[in-house]
């Protein structure tokens, strides 16, 4: 009886720290940010630095679904923060979602790095989207057809750089190749595709793989540069959510806005 006793007595510790287990998993509370693909390293990079300071909160920056499926998340009340790279419609204001913009994000070229180029005018690249110009020797880069990878009509870069870019406002992007639904498809496709060519909002990591393209010898990161997108962040008005009013405080703050300027974007200023 002894043994059984000293047994019992035994597993209580064991069982108490399995009991516990759990406990203290769930004290990091998770944080989903949904959205646009655009601005996702530099928003990673924000929650990053957030849970530094927050230790007991975890921000998950999940793979694009769109700025319009954001929006719909944080409406139908799926997510409490969501990330766009459009201005919300007059509908979309009047249902009670909040606009907070945190960075301006140039409107970035790249290209595979075998193509050879490394700078283009907006002719040129107009003449690239256009069909006009199929191969890459003909703008003194190397002899390999070029490959452009396309946007949806909606997407919120393409939006920009209609309303910004010389020439682009009635341009019609004959030249046929892959056409890809997020970001981060379009950065992988230039990544892996020889000869291919992209656009995407600029970030650092860009630079890692990719010829990021000098337009009429303007790089996105100069004050010039003609193209930008901005990343803003949406909840719903009234939101109860601590955690979620935490970290959009953070966003303002001078650790925020480090991080945003460490990868080339421009900190929007309350």
């Amino acid at each position: 009886m002894n043994c059984v006793r000293n047994v019992a007595a035994a597993l209580v510790p064991l069982a108490f720290a399995l009991y516990l287990t759990p406990c203290a998993r769930a004290q990091s509370r998770v944080m989903e940010i949904v959205g646009t693909g655009d601005g996702i390293d530099v928003l990673r990079m924000v929650g990053a630095s957030f849970m530094e300071q927050e230790s007991s909160v975890r921000i998950d920056v999940t793979p694009s679904i769109g700025s319009g499926g954001g929006i719909a998340a944080v409406g139908a009340g799926k997510a409490v923060l969501g990330r766009v790279a459009r201005e919300l419609t007059a509908a979309e204001a009047a249902s009670g979602i909040v606009y907070k913009p945190i960075a301006r994000l140039p409107s970035a070229f790249f290209v595979n790095a075998a193509a050879g180029v490394s700078s283009l005018s907006h002719e040129q690249l107009l003449d690239v989207y256009a069909g006009r110009v199929t191969n890459w020797r003909a703008l003194g880069g190397a002899d390999q057809r070029i490959r452009v990878v396309r946007r949806e009509d909606a997407d919120s870069t393409l939006t920009v750089l209609r309303a910004s870019m010389p020439g682009w406002r009635d341009l019609e992007i004959t030249e046929k190749s892959k056409t890809a639904t997020t970001t981060q498809e379009a950065v992988d496709t230039v990544r892996e595709v020889a000869g291919a060519i992209g656009f995407g909002p600029f970030s650092k990591p860009l630079e890692q793989g990719l010829t990021v393209l000098r337009i009429d010898g303007r790089y996105p990161t100069d004050p010039d540069y003609p193209s930008s997108v901005v990343l803003a962040l949406i909840y719903m008005k009234g939101m109860q959510n601590p955690d979620a009013f935490d970290f959009i405080k953070f966003v303002e703050s001078s650790r925020a806005r480090d991080a945003i300027a460490s990868l080339g974007s421009v900190p929007v200023t309350p």
